[in-house]
């Protein structure tokens, strides 16, 4: 019902000889770096690699399938051809009952038991929103190469906190605490421009409309708090906006709390407006409605005209 079995999945290529897989975008990033440190390289190409590397996210499978065969690349390994994209999707698959018969996967977010819960946190809640409920648990994704320590593995813990607000307004009470603090945001346009992260308020971001909503823009602002209260260096410190062909199928607009390693960027905390699409597939797929009701201030009035 989430979504996660159909679209839940990266690109990968394989070793046509002994079926060895490479993550594609990692594949090329890490090629092209390589051809950066050539002695031969010139500014030129450098510039190109570089816009490549930044607008990675981006890109379709046919334009990752392009760029793989423009600069030919081979398995790092081997040196054998490689398979045009696949997409794999990252779901564990198990097998639930004695027969075998009934597929099931493990989760790859603790999101879903909270979603599924919503009908009776919304009674503890006495049936108003906003609200909020959080959980912390094991997850599994099944990555194509997990990598760089901890930082990419197969099984590992998260926390997850899911705010419910009325649809109709995605402001915040609190938004006017935060509003002037500012953070360095990668929007996805700067991303497909090649241009530099630039430092804003979040309520000038929210206002220009960089930042979907104040309720966004509100947990993006105390996520950088928290991170900056147990000690990431701020200057190190950034939002990155998911570009359109990156961002989750579940997601409206998207930013991830990155901070800068010796790895590079890396992703800390994702934080994404779902709009309603959990409660609407878990309410087709169940026939339970998963949906608040509020009084209104005024009765709405409309005219019915029947024309004969």
């Amino acid at each position: 019902a989430s979504g996660h079995v159909d679209r839940f999945a990266d690109l990968m290529v394989k070793d046509l000889k002994n079926g060895e897989c490479f993550r594609l975008d990692h594949l090329i990033k890490a090629h092209l770096e390589k051809l950066m440190t050539e002695k031969n390289v010139t500014p030129q190409q450098i510039a190109e690699y570089e816009d490549i590397i930044v607008k990675l996210d981006g890109y379709s499978k046919e334009e990752m399938n392009a760029i793989l065969r423009k600069f030919d690349m081979k398995s790092p390994n081997t040196g054998n051809d490689l398979s045009d994209a696949l997409e794999f999707n990252l779901m564990f698959s198990t097998s639930i009952g004695p027969t075998g018969n009934l597929k099931g996967f493990l989760r790859p977010e603790t999101a879903q038991g909270i979603f599924v819960n919503f009908k009776r946190l919304l009674q503890f809640n006495q049936g108003r929103l906003p609200f909020a409920a959080a959980q912390i648990g094991n997850s599994f994704r099944n990555e194509i190469s997990p990598r760089t320590g901890l930082i990419r593995v197969r099984e590992f813990t998260m926390a997850e906190i899911e705010h419910f607000v009325d649809p109709r307004s995605k402001d915040h009470p609190k938004f006017k605490q935060v509003k002037d603090l500012k953070l360095t945001l990668y929007s996805a346009c700067n991303q497909m421009n090649g241009e530099s992260a630039f430092v804003s308020t979040i309520g000038d971001a929210v206002q220009k409309g960089i930042v979907a909503n104040e309720t966004l823009g509100y947990f993006m602002a105390r996520i950088y708090q928290f991170l900056v209260t147990v000690g990431v260096n701020r200057d190190k410190l950034r939002f990155r906006q998911h570009m359109s062909n990156e961002m989750a199928h579940y997601a409206t607009d998207c930013w991830d709390a990155e901070i800068k390693t010796s790895y590079g960027w890396v992703e800390c905390v994702g934080c994404a407006d779902r709009s309603c699409y959990d409660l609407s597939q878990h309410t087709k797929a169940t026939g339970v409605k998963l949906n608040a009701e509020g009084q209104l201030k005024e009765p709405i009035s409309f005219v019915l005209r029947f024309l004969m």
